[in-house]
């Protein structure tokens, strides 16, 4: 399954910055049973937003992670929430139907 989000940045914060604690927190979240990879992409244009995808074996997996198990995750998480806006779109399952080059 994919838990996507759009992240913008709020004025003075990068997207770079941004990018650097996100990977610091994915590298221990991806320990966490189920993890299988996440994802930043930044929006094209508009260079304070980025589309954040985290892919989990399942929605289960993700809603039995434990952020709080890990002071760096929670004192990345904290510091997020001051400086970015987090619009949540949505959990999606694997796709069901793909259509790939030849």
């Amino acid at each position: 399954m994919k838990y996507i989000f759009e992240v913008t940045m709020k004025p003075g914060f990068s997207v770079e910055e941004y990018a650097r604690g996100w990977v610091e927190a994915s590298e221990i979240i991806q320990q966490s049973a189920g993890a299988k990879g996440t994802f930043l992409h930044r929006k094209i244009g508009c260079e304070d937003t980025v589309l954040a995808v985290a892919h989990w074996q399942s929605k289960a997996y993700r809603d039995a992670k434990d952020d709080s198990r890990s002071d760096k995750v929670k004192a990345i998480l904290a510091r997020h929430a001051e400086v970015v806006e987090v619009k949540v779109i949505g959990e999606y399952e694997d796709p069901e139907w793909q259509v790939l080059p030849d």
